[in-house]
């Protein structure tokens, strides 16, 4: 797993509580130990952990070590980025982007009235 300051994992166990139970938006990273992309969006992802943390939790889940969560979620391709709110998926991006994209992809998602 890529370890990123910032980043918590999910995993099979830890799924349903980290992200279908969680009170903030959840963005989930579903990567790869193998995947370049993911490795680039990392620290991109730290940053936003970071910075908009009372607005939105970032979690990563390992395809390799979880994929009944990937197919659950049609995840075919990593990184795959996922927005869960109230439990259920509201947003999907597939590929890494700038951090500037990112947020203006996710600026719904952070933006209090989306609700």
């Amino acid at each position: 797993m890529i370890r990123t300051a910032g980043l918590t994992e999910a995993t099979e166990e830890t799924f349903e509580a980290q992200v279908l139970e969680s009170a903030l938006p959840v963005l989930v990273q579903f990567t790869a130990d193998w995947c370049g992309p993911c490795r680039q969006l990392a620290p991109v992802l730290g940053e936003i952990a970071r910075e908009e943390a009372a607005r939105i939790k970032v979690v990563q889940l390992d395809v390799d070590r979880a994929p009944q969560i990937a197919v659950r979620y049609g995840v075919l391709a990593t990184p795959t980025l996922m927005v869960f709110r109230a439990g259920e998926p509201v947003k999907s991006l597939v590929g890494a982007r700038p951090k500037r994209g990112l947020l203006r992809e996710l600026a719904d998602v952070l933006d209090p009235a989306g609700r």
